[in-house]
C-alpha cells in the first residue's frame, strides 16, 4: 500500500470509527493493494477506477462490508454477495463481523475486486428495472392527476430519484400513511427535489 494514495478524508473517517476500525484498516489495505483510486463518497472510503465506482467501504450495527456498485454483473463463485434490501438493483455486498473473516478472504476479496474493475474496463451496465415497473401508490397517483404541474415536476426528476419516491410511497401498508408521505413531500418535487436532497 502506497501513501500517495490514501485520502486524508478516509484518515479522517478511520479515525473516528467506533466499531468495525480495524475491519475497516483491513479492508483498506486490500482494496488498495488493487491498484484502485482512494475517494470520500457518501460519507464513506470509496475506492474508483478511472473516476468510475468500485468498491465502498461501510459499517452497520451487526456488520461491516464491502459493496460492489455493479455487483450484480460478478460472477460470485463464492456464493458470497448479498443483495442489501430486495430494491437494490445493482449493489452487492460482502459481509463481515470480524477482521479474521476478511483475513481469511484476502486473496477471494481481491479476486472480487479484479473482476469487478473488469466489468468496469468493459463498459458493462446493470439493466434496471423501468420506473414504470414499479408500483405507483393510489394516493400519489391521485395527486399526478390531480395536479398536473406535480405530474410534470415528477417526470422531470431523474429515474433514481423518481424511483426512491415510488418506492417510499409504496412502502407503508395503510393508506393513510401513505397519502401523509405524498403531501410531506409534494412541495419538494415541485421544486425539482429527490427524497433525500
Amino acid at each position: 500500500m502506497t501513501n500517495s494514495k490514501l485520502n486524508p478524508k478516509v484518515d479522517g473517517f478511520l479515525n473516528k470509527a467506533k466499531n468495525w476500525k480495524e475491519e475497516y484498516e483491513k479492508l483498506r489495505k486490500i482494496v488498495l493493494d488493487c491498484e484502485l483510486t482512494e475517494d470520500f463518497k457518501w460519507m464513506h472510503p470509496c475506492y474508483t477506477f478511472q473516476n468510475k465506482n468500485i468498491v465502498l467501504i461501510h459499517g452497520f450495527k451487526e456488520y461491516c462490508a464491502l459493496l460492489f456498485h455493479k455487483g450484480a454483473l460478478l460472477k460470485d463463485t463464492h456464493g458470497i454477495l448479498i443483495q442489501q434490501t430486495e430494491n437494490v438493483q445493482a449493489a452487492r455486498q460482502i459481509r463481515f463481523t470480524d477482521v479474521r473473516e476478511i483475513d481469511a478472504m484476502e486473496t477471494i476479496l481481491k479476486d472480487y475486486i479484479h473482476e469487478a474493475i473488469e466489468v468496469e474496463k468493459a463498459g458493462l451496465e446493470v439493466n434496471f428495472k423501468k420506473n414504470t415497473e414499479f408500483i405507483i401508490a393510489e394516493e400519489f397517483q391521485n395527486k399526478l392527476d390531480e395536479i398536473p404541474a406535480l405530474k410534470t415536476a415528477f417526470e422531470a426528476l431523474t429515474p433514481g430519484r423518481q424511483r426512491a419516491y415510488l418506492l417510499h410511497f409504496s412502502e407503508p401498508k395503510q393508506s393513510k400513511t401513505r397519502e401523509s408521505r405524498v403531501e410531506k413531500y409534494m412541495q419538494q418535487i415541485l421544486s425539482g427535489k429527490g427524497l433525500n436532497d
